[in-house]
């Protein structure tokens, strides 16, 4: 449902489409997956040296997959994977982004850095939103 409307969102934007993601399990590596298979150019945002081994095991051959199809990979520099780090890469993503599409339920974030705090980034910073929940979605 998530993955469709992410899709049907993507093809707004035609073959020139540039997707910035962080590419971590779920929402984020479809939207890279999707931008790929649109002929779009996938840039990637690793917000820590450990934050690959953060992600769930079974994610990790999709990670190393789309980190090898990135045509650029910008990192924060930071070491440990926690909640500083990943909202250090979403403000460099936003930094690249001419507007922010975010999967959210409208629901605040349950730590920092979370959707919530992405979106709210955003917007102060200028950056238009384009948020992505379709009816009959739940939050895992």
């Amino acid at each position: 449902m998530v993955r469709r409307a992410l899709q049907e969102e993507l093809a707004r934007y035609g073959p020139d489409l540039i997707g910035v993601s962080c590419i971590a399990d779920g929402p984020d590596a479809w939207f890279a997956e999707l931008v790929l298979e649109a002929g779009g150019r996938l840039e990637v945002v690793v917000p820590a040296g450990k934050y690959r081994e953060s992600l769930p095991g079974e994610h990790h051959q999709t990670y190393d997959r789309l980190i090898q199809q990135a045509a650029d990979v910008h990192r924060t520099g930071m070491v440990e994977s926690d909640s500083r780090a990943h909202m250090a890469g979403s403000e460099i993503l936003v930094g690249l982004v001419d507007e922010l599409v975010a999967v959210w339920d409208g629901q605040l974030a349950r730590g920092y850095g979370g959707t919530a705090d992405v979106v709210a980034y955003a917007e102060r910073t200028g950056v238009r939103s384009r948020v992505i929940w379709p009816e009959g979605a739940t939050r895992d």
